[in-house]
């Protein structure tokens, strides 16, 4: 089994891709899809999914797992990145592969045992639970707990892919 897990933004979108095997987990690859503020939103989102397209096909995973996103306090920033979940929750879909949700506590609790964990905390489990991964910044290391959460929580939440 292979889970692709998902950090969406407009500005840098990270991803993460395990192997599960059993109970055992191991890393795969990693990485982010970095956007320039400056270049039109169009443009912007297209890269998202350009990127993607190539991790998905690249990869190949069987699920995808990403965060459920909260409203932030700016409206322009939240519309923006509603936009960048939409195209990052597109693409699984195209593929045809079930994506689920999980909420932040969930992921940092199930990472750290902490549901308000700190993210050096989560970044620190997720290095111990894949041996050997460097994730490349802050966004693919959340993608890869999302990973992680998902091979922990799919038995529970197997059916509520969105």
């Amino acid at each position: 089994m292979r889970i692709l897990g998902l950090d969406p933004s407009i500005s840098s979108t990270g991803w993460g891709i395990i192997d599960v095997n059993g109970n055992r987990l191991s890393y795969v690859a990693d990485g982010f899809i970095a956007t320039n503020a400056k270049t039109p939103l169009t443009k912007r989102l297209q890269t998202i999914h350009n990127e993607l397209r190539r991790v998905i096909e690249l990869y190949k995973p069987n699920e995808a797992s990403i965060e459920i996103t909260f409203l932030n306090i700016n409206p322009e920033t939240s519309l923006k990145l509603s936009m960048a979940r939409g195209v990052v929750f597109l693409m699984p879909a195209l593929y045809n592969i079930p994506l689920y949700e999980y909420e932040p506590n969930k992921i940092k609790k199930a990472l750290t045992g902490v549901g308000r964990a700190e993210k050096a905390q989560v970044e620190t489990m997720v290095k111990i639970l894949l041996p050997g991964c460097q994730p490349q910044n802050n966004d693919s290391s959340d993608a890869l707990a999302i990973a992680i959460t998902h091979c922990n929580l799919r038995n529970t939440y197997g059916d509520k892919a969105v």
